[in-house]
C-alpha cells in the first residue's frame, strides 16, 4: 500500500494537515519529510516499534544512535546532559544544520541511545515546516537521512518520494524545498569536542571549534 501523500505549505503550515500528520505519529506512523537539510524518516522519539521499522528502512543496527529533532535550547536540555560550555556553543549555533552527540538524559528511550556510550543525536532545524511539526507533537521528531543502500544514486525529491512510497505510512511534500544538503555533526560528549562530519555551516562552526 503507498504512502498517504499530504502538500504542506513551507512558510504557513497548515492546522488541519499538521494535525493529520501528528495523529498517525501519535499512532505510531513512520512519515518522510523535509526538513532545513534533506528529506527525513520520522516518528515519534517514544515509539519503539517505529523507530525499529526506521531501522529496517536504513538498514541502520541496535547499537546506532538515533538523531532527532527538537524545538529549542530548553528542549534539548530536557533531552541530554549539557554543561555550560556545551549550553553555550549549542546557543551559538542553533537553529541550523547541526547535530550535537549529547549524553542522553533519561527522556531519552534505550531503544533511541547508542547502548555503549547512552548518547543521543540532536538538532533544531531552522525550517518552519519542522518547526510546526515539533510543536503540534510537543514531542520530540526521529530525523534520520533518507537514503537506500540499494538506491544510493537517488538525490532528487522526487525520486526520494517514489522511492519511499511503499516503505513509509505518510509522505510530506512542499510547494519548494531549501535543503542545505548534510548536517555538521558535533561530537559533545568529552571536554574536547570533534567534528565527526564536516557538512552544513562548517564555516560556522569553525569560529569555535579547532580543526588542528
Amino acid at each position: 500500500m503507498s504512502a498517504l501523500i499530504l502538500n504542506i505549505h513551507n512558510a504557513t503550515p497548515e492546522v488541519t494537515k499538521l494535525q493529520k500528520v501528528v495523529t498517525a505519529l501519535e499512532e505510531g506512523a513512520v512519515i518522510l519529510y523535509p526538513n532545513d537539510t534533506q528529506f527525513t524518516l520520522g516518528c515519534a522519539l517514544s515509539n519503539k516499534e517505529a523507530i525499529s521499522r526506521i531501522r529496517a528502512i536504513r538498514q541502520i543496527s541496535e547499537d546506532h544512535h538515533m538523531t532527532f529533532l527538537c524545538d529549542s535550547l530548553s528542549n534539548i536540555s530536557d533531552y541530554a546532559k549539557v554543561n555550560n560550555e556545551a549550553y553555550k556553543l549549542i546557543k551559538r549555533l542553533i537553529p541550523g544544520p547541526y547535530t550535537f552527540i549529547l549524553p542522553a538524559s533519561k527522556n531519552v528511550p534505550r531503544f533511541a541511545q547508542n547502548p555503549k556510550r547512552q548518547t543521543a543525536g540532536i538538532r533544531v532545524p531552522q525550517n518552519t515546516l519542522s518547526q510546526a511539526l515539533l510543536k503540534s507533537l510537543g514531542n520530540p521528531l526521529i530525523a534520520v537521512s533518507a537514503k537506500l543502500k540499494d538506491k544510493p544514486e537517488i538525490s532528487e525529491p522526487d525520486e526520494i518520494i517514489a522511492a519511499f512510497s511503499k516503505l513509509v505510512d505518510i509522505i510530506v511534500v512542499s510547494e519548494e524545498y531549501n535543503f542545505t544538503g548534510e548536517s555538521t555533526i558535533i561530537d559533545m560528549t568529552s571536554d574536547v569536542y570533534e567534528v565527526v562530519r564536516e557538512g552544513a555551516g562548517m564555516d560556522k562552526v569553525s569560529d569555535f571549534i579547532s580543526m588542528e
